[in-house]
């Protein structure tokens, strides 16, 4: 079955491969079975590698001691029915049949046992893909997002059903895009995007689809999100498959790992966040998690392993809102956890429909774009390849992946050195998001403002500058300007040396920069980040949600080296 091409400006854009039915996503669905058992059987042999009966038991001990008490404590709508006997009947196997028997005996009873565990945690954890369910989603979401688009931008629900406005005009896609598209056909594609809202899995998703024609990819979405039905319906059948956080043991930690490892290993193209959940703080991901990452490191080593030349590329990519749905939300959470102070906990109600309505209507009235930039691909050694798979080391010269996967003279298995290897792509990655991130105005303006109200207020730590009363204090905007213009001269010369990326607005004349910062960081929160009084001065009615977009451009050290001393703080009264 074919798709029908996808319209770009103007142009036809074909999809890099026509017919679903060859999607890698596709196949693997249609051998979900079969792709179960050999899950099953991979992780079986991981978690019996090296291990007594005793520790076995001790592995089987401690996963339902936790279950057991997920269960009574956070129980979720989308839980299968029998969730409590059957990890009550499990522990009752384990002390009946295991614990004081004789080795040979409890190595029996405690393999049956962990086979058991293994293909619960397979069954739930697997997805499928259904060629009618994704059509039916593409066209919901492309005509949904499009008239919505032309709605808003001309403030009128009577508009649902013009055509004025285009998707791309909001939705931007930059970066090495000629590079994916051409490397889905030389190898298996696993991007790695920076995660800052719920949404950004259905954003992505729609962007690789209806503007860069790519097959579908394989992505994990939250088992939570499977409690609404409609959401379950769907998420079921457009090949996510399913990651339940509650669950820590080793388990299914190794059972998830296998999924990844053996889908990549078979040419599924995979999107994972490698940050693991949402920037709590807003800042850019440093510290990436090496679980799901060290699975395309140990499927690169198996296909060479097997003497097949199949690659894996790995492709980081960069998200750039304006506004961020949760994100007071999840600055609280961020200032909880760090200051270890008393806040609210807030309810993250960011998912609701209304929230999600205003979120996508503020995007489109206001004129705010999406953009995502898909950064240079790299090998699963972080060496940077070409447009056909290549590697080539920092020096320039070509390598042959395969070649690092050696020990005594052969391709051979050695988890420990792929984990030193994930260490690496880890640390490349994150390079790479600071690399390939995109200075939007409100960053800018949102960053500079929240040093001025910082540095002007020095005797205090953090957490005494966010307790301070907003509505006492406005920026007058020559200092701002000031400010800006030199913050500018940085990062134009980061610019140039390929350190950063600027959008268009950074480039214009001060004041209107500033003014479209503002209002893009205001547009959407109840409590304005920032606003402009009817003075000129430029106030902010929340500081937590100010230092939240403030933090996009941290680690950067753009605030060294200004005069920051030199502007006195301005109280409104």
């Amino acid at each position: 079955m074919k798709p029908p091409l996808v319209e770009i400006k103007g142009k036809k854009y074909p999809p890099v491969i026509e017919n679903i039915e060859e999607w890698p996503i596709y196949k693997l669905s249609e051998d979900r079975e079969r792709f179960i058992r050999e899950i099953n059987k991979f992780t079986f042999n991981r978690l019996m590698r090296k291990r007594t009966s005793d520790q076995i038991g001790d592995v089987l001990a401690k996963t339902i001691y936790l279950e057991r008490i997920r269960v009574k404590e956070e129980p979720w709508k989308v839980d299968p029915p029998n969730d409590r006997l059957f990890w009550n009947k499990t522990r009752k196997e384990l002390v009946r049949k295991s614990l004081d028997k004789e080795e040979e005996t409890a190595l029996f009873s405690n393999s049956r046992i962990l086979k058991k565990i293994i293909s619960r945690y397979s069954q739930e954890i697997v997805g499928t893909f259904k060629i009618g369910t994704f059509l039916f989603a593409r066209k919901f979401l492309t005509v949904f997002f499009r008239r919505l688009l032309n709605a808003a931008a001309g403030r009128n629900l009577k508009r649902l059903f013009g055509s004025k406005h285009f998707l791309h005009d909001r939705i931007k896609v930059e970066g090495e895009t000629d590079a994916i598209r051409n490397l889905i056909k030389k190898g298996t594609v696993v991007v790695v995007p920076t995660h800052f809202s719920n949404l950004d899995s259905i954003v992505i998703g729609f962007a690789m689809d209806y503007i860069l024609g790519l097959p579908s990819f394989s992505y994990g979405a939250g088992l939570n999100l499977y409690n609404t039905g409609y959401t379950a319906y769907f998420m079921n059948r457009l090949g996510a498959y399913r990651v339940d956080r509650r669950k820590k043991n080793p388990i299914y930690l190794e059972t998830l790992k296998a999924m990844s490892n053996l889908s990549i290993q078979r040419g599924t193209n995979s999107l994972f966040f490698p940050g693991g959940t949402r920037s709590r703080s807003g800042a850019l991901e440093k510290r990436l998690k090496m679980g799901l990452m060290g699975t395309a490191v140990e499927a690169q080593r198996a296909l060479c392993q097997d003497g097949k030349n199949d690659k894996i590329f790995i492709v980081p990519l960069v998200l750039n809102y304006h506004f961020v749905l949760e994100a007071q939300y999840l600055i609280e959470q961020h200032l909880k956890r760090t200051g270890k102070e008393h806040y609210l906990n807030l309810k993250d109600a960011s998912y609701s429909r209304r929230k999600i309505f205003k979120f996508i209507w503020k995007l489109f009235s206001e004129s705010s774009d999406i953009t995502l930039n898909f950064g240079k691909p790299l090998d699963v050694l972080g060496n940077f390849v070409n447009n056909e798979g290549i590697s080539f080391d920092q020096n320039g010269n070509e390598i042959n992946i395969s070649e690092y996967f050696i020990s005594e003279g052969e391709i051979q298995e050695d988890l420990q050195r792929e984990a030193e290897y994930t260490k690496i792509l880890a640390d490349k990655i994150a390079e790479r998001y600071h690399k390939e991130n995109i200075v939007l105005s409100s960053h800018l303006v949102a960053f500079t403002i929240f040093n001025i109200l910082r540095n002007q207020n020095d005797g205090l730590d953090l957490y005494g500058v966010l307790r301070l009363p907003s509505e006492d204090y406005f920026f007058e905007m020559e200092i701002v300007e000031n400010v800006i213009n030199q913050v500018k001269e940085k990062l134009f010369l980061m610019e140039q040396n390929g350190e950063i990326k600027l959008s268009e607005q950074i480039r214009w004349e001060i004041r209107d920069l500033i003014e479209h910062g503002v209002a893009n960081l205001g547009n959407y929160h109840a409590l304005k980040p920032l606003k402009i009084n009817k003075k000129g001065h430029i106030v902010s009615e929340d500081f937590k949600v100010l230092y939240y977009y403030h933090n996009r451009l941290e680690n950067y050290d753009l605030q060294k080296d200004i005069q920051w001393h030199s502007y006195k703080m301005k109280l409104t009264y």
